[in-house]
């Protein structure tokens, strides 16, 4: 038996090491700087800690702070560190999870007292310390009971109920650095020292496992960055994405909010943000009718054998609301649109002429959702899908999913949106409902489709649906977030409980395909989008108050009345304010309301018939005559009109 391994370097050279080298070894032969810089080693495809020994023939790249990997493995190797420094301060406390999330981590703690935003120094300030303290990070295994063991003698009574619904044959890691230890598949950095740069960013509150029936845990989130650039890069993005929170300008701009009255998750519209949802509602409808959709519209109710035979009961129960009781039947709340519009198709028969059948419908649907996963108006409970279901046949597969890839396109090109990922999720293996040769027909469609058009796209292998196949669209907004919007989604499920059928040239019945499609996800989601997209200064089309008419004196007010009213007949949205301020008060509220167009109205205004325009971030835009302004505002409310 040999005592030695061969691993191939990252250059492709071979090279002979004896067994139990480690990646740090292989690394060290190289050069001691890139010794110095590793983090972990990826080892036949998968990551591994540094120190791990090599037990045989390998092939290995060497992750080190420059690489895609390291990003992960710091954050959460940054986590450990924090839970350390809250134990050091804090006795009482006990630890529960601690994961990586995109570009930051958090912690959740069991905490006597809840933290405060004064405990993140605090908190930092010690994890500097341990970071000094250039504290090894060592790995060990364990079985299932030794690792019980090990917590309950801790006292981390969250750690053993994690580890009790792990399976017993499992073979667990502990990660230890200094007097803390946590279970954790890693890998991890080799010492606390390779942290170069991080930050506490906020504390906040969080169920245990999120589920609102469970204790209140404390949570806190960090970074941490390969380097001090990117840290302060990625603070000055989440200023910036701060200064968009829907939330916080929902409520400025007078648009939104919610009461606790009413419910969590549960949105007020308030008059300017109902104007704005009414905007895109009416854009919605005009262009669906355009490409061939029929509009359909359904109850918010339905007896519990609809959602039995759609298998929502069975399948999506714990995100419906409780049932109602009528006249001895459950009633439930539709938490999906889907069934209505396969009892519309089932209302006659249909024959291959009459497909494909395209029905749309802003359908508005309630979910439970935990309390802990509320946000604003991108996670409500209450919300109206932009949904659509074509039914078609096999042969037209192809065309229609062409279509609605470009239609998808033009749509949110439309509100600004130019930068797009795309993925093609595919069957999950042993896990899918329906024909495979169904599965196969509908993958190749969305691929050719996709090709066809010319749209990269990303393959997420086994990512579909249980009930089929799907393209995900990604829309990059103007800070460079990726917002999940658009779902192009085959269901070979609901056609087959519901018995959906058409009548083919063969005279034969046949089952259709049927293709769910939500192009805006949500009209909820979409706006907030919308809101932190834009910062509030929404284009013209969109803005709920186009033109503002500022008068300088009470005098002015019946001129600035016929202007308004001559705005209004040509379907501007025009407000007055006659308040007694100065004309400098009512520019500046004005701006502050992101208001696109002001109209200064004085004693020459009212003399000439002209009106002094400013616009809003770009200044004093001169004077125009009275017709010359309404036909610019005209041609500046159309969606395509760009400045």
């Amino acid at each position: 038996m040999t005592d030695t391994i061969k691993i191939t370097l990252p250059d492709g050279s071979v090279q002979e090491f004896p067994i139990g080298s480690t990646p740090y070894d292989v690394a060290l032969s190289i050069s001691e700087g890139l010794a110095r810089n590793c983090l972990a080693a990826k080892v036949n495809g998968k990551l591994i800690d540094l120190k791990r020994p090599l037990l045989n023939d390998s092939e290995i790249l060497l992750i080190t702070y420059k690489s895609p990997e390291a990003h992960e493995i710091l954050l959460h190797s940054t986590a450990h560190i924090m839970a350390q420094a809250v134990q050091r301060l804090f006795k009482d406390v006990k630890v529960t999870i601690g994961p990586a999330i995109e570009n930051r981590f958090y912690y959740d703690f069991d905490a006597p007292d809840p933290f405060t935003e004064e405990d993140l120094d605090k908190i930092e300030k010690e994890m500097e310390k341990i970071i000094s303290e250039d504290l090894p990070v060592t790995r060990r295994e364990v079985t299932r009971d030794e690792a019980i063991r090990f917590f309950e003698n801790l006292g981390e009574t969250y750690k053993v109920e994690i580890i009790r619904e792990i399976p017993e044959d499992e073979i667990l890691s502990i990660y230890t650095q200094g007097e803390f230890s946590d279970l954790c598949r890693g890998p991890h950095i080799p010492s606390t020292g390779k942290v170069p740069a991080f930050k506490l960013l906020s504390v906040a509150g969080a169920y245990w496992r999120g589920d609102e029936r469970n204790k209140m845990l404390s949570r806190i989130y960090g970074t941490a960055f390969p380097d001090k650039k990117g840290l302060k890069n990625y603070l000055n993005f989440l200023e910036e994405a701060k200064k968009r929170d829907h939330r916080k300008l929902g409520r400025e701009l007078d648009l939104f909010d919610f009461s606790d009255r009413v419910g969590q998750g549960l949105t007020l519209w308030f008059p300017k943000g109902a104007t704005l949802r009414k905007i895109i509602e009416d854009f919605w409808h005009v262009e669906h009718r355009k490409a061939g959709y029929e509009l359909v519209q359904t109850p918010h109710i339905g007896k519990a054998e609809l959602w039995e035979t759609s298998g929502h009961l069975g399948f999506y129960k714990d995100s419906m609301y409780s049932p109602m009781e009528v006249e001895g039947q459950d009633y439930y709340i539709k938490p999906m649109n889907c069934p209505f519009h396969i009892m519309i198709f089932k209302r006659r028969q249909h024959s291959y002429r009459d497909l494909p059948v395209r029905y749309a419908e802003l359908g508005t649907v309630y979910r439970y959702e935990m309390s802990g996963v509320l946000h604003g108006l991108m996670r409500v409970r209450g919300f109206t899908q932009d949904d659509a279901h074509i039914i078609c046949t096999p042969d037209q597969l192809n065309e229609e999913v062409e279509k609605l890839i470009q239609f998808s396109f033009d749509y949110l090109k439309t509100f600004g949106f130019t930068e797009f990922e795309v993925y093609l999720s595919t069957r999950p293996e042993g896990k899918s409902v329906g024909d495979p040769a169904d599965w196969e027909q509908a993958q190749a469609s969305l691929r050719a489709s996709l090709e066809k058009k010319g749209v990269d796209f990303e393959v997420d292998e086994g990512g579909g649906a249980f009930y089929g196949p799907k393209i995900d669209i990604k829309i990059k907004d103007a800070i460079g977030r990726l917002w999940q919007c658009t779902t192009i989604q085959f269901d070979f499920n609901e056609p087959e409980r519901f018995d959906m059928e058409y009548t083919g040239t063969d005279g034969n019945k046949h089952r259709p395909f049927m293709i769910h499609r939500a192009i805006m996800g949500s009209l909820e989601r979409f706006i907030g989008i919308l809101i932190e997209d834009t910062a509030g200064h929404f284009p013209m089309w969109l803005a709920p108050v186009q033109v503002k008419l500022l008068p300088i004196a009470d005098r002015h007010l019946e001129y600035v009345r016929e202007i308004a009213d001559s705005l209004f007949q040509k379907g501007i949205r025009v407000e007055i304010d006659d308040r007694q301020e100065k004309i400098g008060a009512k520019i500046r509220d004005a701006e502050l309301n992101k208001i696109p167009f002001m109209c200064i109205i004085g004693d020459k205004e009212v003399e000439d018939r002209l009106v002094s325009v400013r616009q809003h971030r770009k200044g004093d835009q001169g004077s125009l005559r009275f017709d010359e302004f309404i036909n610019w505002m005209q041609e500046a409310s159309r969606p395509e009109y760009t400045e």
